[in-house]
């Protein structure tokens, strides 16, 4: 049996780490390098820095962060934000990074997932979507992508963009639920089933994590191959290798920090 990643997510903000509920009301958590070397000794599988504010201000990924950051890191450790081309991810590769995450800027040219592949593999790109659920009570299938940290919607289902991510040339799709971020009161397991029963490739869950049910909940109900969370690990309330301990109580496959 495959084992489920529990993955810790940097979200920075000027070099520092940040956190905010439904992607407002932000505060500071921390020093990136130190959190990601704190979160690894901790068990997380993966660490995945997300310039967040990169594509707004219409720059680039903030490199020496991302260098200082991988400085030392033993775990795959993903970065996103502010990579528009091929020799952007290129760069962000150079400073230290093992995989690559688009979302902006797939939208705007989404033959860059394939170019990034192409030179890269496609095990090294992720597709990130940023998902709101639509007012009115619409179907979950109505679902829409938005862009620019949230800040923007595009018209776009979620479905269709998972779909069309996937035959470019996507490796996995970190799935973030607009709705249930920062709350801390469980994934939105109904959304992240119906995107991994969509495609093939690996969906990475995130938005919403609180306690070891929600991950268990959101592995088994939400059919997640992973889960990303945030809070919950800058702010003390658990680690990775408490998380795992109590996940394996419950007899989800996860691996066991030495």
């Amino acid at each position: 049996m495959l084992t489920k990643r529990i993955i810790a997510c940097l979200d920075v903000r000027g070099g520092r780490v940040v956190k905010g509920v439904q992607f407002v009301d932000i505060v500071d958590a921390g020093d990136p390098a130190e959190l990601a070397h704190r979160h690894a000794a901790g068990g997380a599988d993966e660490i995945v820095l997300l310039d967040i504010t990169a594509t707004h201000e219409g720059r680039g990924t903030l490199l020496d962060t991302v260098k200082r950051t991988a400085a030392g890191l033993f775990v795959p450790f993903t970065v996103g934000g502010g990579i528009r081309s091929a020799e952007d991810a290129a760069a962000v590769f150079h400073a230290g990074a093992d995989k690559v995450s688009i979302n902006s800027s797939a939208i705007a040219r989404p033959e860059l997932i394939g170019e990034i592949g192409g030179s890269f593999g496609a095990q090294a790109v992720i597709v990130a979507i940023d998902a709101r659920r639509t007012e009115g009570g619409s179907p979950i299938e109505d679902a829409e992508v938005y862009v620019s940290g949230g800040r923007k919607a595009t018209g776009l289902r979620v479905l269709d963009w998972t779909r069309e991510a996937e035959e470019r040339g996507a490796g996995e799709i970190l799935l973030t639920s607009m709705d249930t971020d920062g709350m801390r009161s469980g994934f939105d397991c109904e959304l992240t089933a119906m995107v991994s029963a969509a495609v093939q490739i690996p969906v990475i869950a995130s938005g919403g994590a609180g306690t070891a049910a929600h991950f268990a909940e959101v592995f088994g109900r939400g059919r997640a191959d992973a889960a990303l969370a945030a809070s919950i690990f800058h702010f003390g309330v658990t680690d990775s290798r408490q998380l795992k301990t109590e996940l394996q109580k419950v007899h989800v496959g996860v691996r066991l920090p030495c």
